[in-house]
């Protein structure tokens, strides 16, 4: 099948190369000549494992090409996808200017019949304006070419991106037509050959189940938060509370993960835009704004919990020198938008902290928000970060971090601390090597106790 994509970012540069990994002809569309010129080049500018390889490999056999211009990609064209970016806006609502840019672009060019599909993430009754945007611009030109829309929605997580679409656990489609339907399981057929997880639906329900899908991830985690916020001050232990929880199998262990808070471009985006959408139709959605206001309190909990730990030592957080490992907001992407390492790095040099960041990816991308103020020092080595620092603050769980060298870490801290953000390090273990560990959900004074207890031997 010949494809044309609009938006070559994280969504449509994935779409774009699996596709032609699987035999079609694809072409990318992007406004960006210097992104263009890069890929051209065979130069991926994100990180997302496996992508740069199939791009080369598809580059090479012809089958993926970029270019400025829609009219080269809609010459062939079978299917148009739209993947460009949904940005939020001040009140929450997803902003549709680059989705309305494509579509008439999408309208000016067309020369016969296409299928018009979105896969960006877009508020309920979108594919309606796209449609009509489309429309408008066949009636500037007095052409009576037909076309459909149609709703394609992606469920990509960033670090494994090319495998979920390379073998999806669902393809989510709405359509109007019986056209459009055919032609959206013949290009899926090869990823989902035993048909079970293939699900046609009217396009607003695909839209819908979008937003509810990320909307529900995100509501586990803002629980979990929750629980473990509550067993801090009961005094239980979340992680031995998330294992009997997530035993059942109504409910699972998958996204039941405490910790400092859900980041990225999806879920608070999304979160928000369907509160938005409810506030559009009267509706006040209050479980949506509850799981965004325990997010957002979430975020300030390693802050929180440092300050507690100075007020009970003696120690001022002005005077200190703070490691932070992992910047963007989960492990293998580069992504930083929303993760919760910003604004702990940003509160912390506001108090006066001096500040040692670490990411095996995602420096980069964090200078472009944070910059480089006084205080804040980008090292390259996870061990140069933590080097003279007082304390260490785990936020992304890397797999680097995971298994530090603790007796290392012990000869480097100061105050022999680190506030675990993702619960990875197990407090009795780390006692051993002579470090103190405060993790998510555990009561401080349990800790506190151990701690003494293992001095006092």
């Amino acid at each position: 099948m010949h494809i044309a994509i609009f938006g070559t970012g994280y969504v449509g540069l994935v779409t774009g190369v699996c596709f032609a990994e699987m035999g079609n002809v694809v072409t990318c569309v992007d406004v960006d000549p210097k992104k263009v010129d890069r890929l051209r080049r065979g130069e991926v500018p994100i990180y997302e494992p496996g992508l740069q390889e199939l791009l080369e490999e598809n580059f090479r056999a012809k089958r993926i090409r970029f270019t400025t211009l829609a009219r080269d990609s809609l010459v062939d064209a079978e299917i148009a996808f739209i993947c460009v970016g949904t940005p939020m806006s001040d009140s929450g609502e997803a902003d549709l200017k680059y989705v309305e840019a494509a579509s008439r672009d999408i309208g000016r060019n067309l020369n016969h019949y296409c299928l018009i599909v979105t896969k960006s993430t877009v508020p309920v009754g979108t594919a309606d304006k796209v449609r009509g945007w489309v429309r408008d611009e066949l009636a500037q030109r007095a052409s009576g070419i037909e076309f459909d829309v149609a709703s394609n929605p992606e469920f990509l997580k960033e670090g494994s991106a090319v495998d979920d679409f390379m073998k999806p656990d669902r393809v989510v489609v709405g359509v109007d037509s019986d056209r459009a339907d055919k032609r959206l399981h013949d290009l899926y057929g090869p990823f989902v050959k035993n048909g079970l997880r293939f699900y046609t639906m009217d396009i607003r329900s695909a839209e819908m189940t979008k937003y509810a899908a990320n909307a529900m991830l995100a509501t586990k985690i803002s629980f979990i938060n929750e629980i473990a916020n509550l067993c801090e001050r009961v005094g239980a232990d979340v992680r031995q509370v998330r294992l009997g929880v997530g035993a059942d199998v109504r409910i699972g262990l998958q996204f039941l993960h405490p910790g400092c808070g859900y980041g990225g471009s999806c879920f608070p985006k999304d979160v928000k835009a369907l509160i938005h959408t409810a506030d559009s139709v009267g509706y006040r959605a209050e479980l949506m704004h509850a799981v965004d206001s325990i997010n957002n309190r979430q975020k300030v909990l390693i802050q929180r919990k440092l300050q507690a730990w100075c007020e009970l030592h003696g120690r001022r957080i002005n005077e200190m020198t703070v490691a932070v490992w992992g910047l963007a907001f989960k492990p293998n992407t580069d992504d930083v938008r929303e993760s919760p390492a910003l604004p702990l790095v940003q509160d912390l040099l506001r108090l006066g902290a001096k500040v040692r960041v670490h990411d095996p990816k995602a420096m980069e991308e964090a200078k472009k928000i944070l910059g480089t103020p006084d205080g804040l020092i980008y090292v390259e080595d996870q061990y140069k970060a933590t080097e003279g620092a007082d304390v260490l603050c785990l936020v992304t769980e890397w797999r680097p971090y995971r298994r530090p060298d603790f007796d290392r870490l012990a000869g480097q801290l100061r105050a022999k601390v680190i506030f675990d953000g993702r619960n990875q390090y197990d407090e009795i273990k780390t006692l051993e090597h002579g470090l103190t560990v405060y993790p998510v959900g555990v009561p401080t004074a349990k800790l506190d106790n151990l701690a003494a207890k293992a001095a006092a031997k």
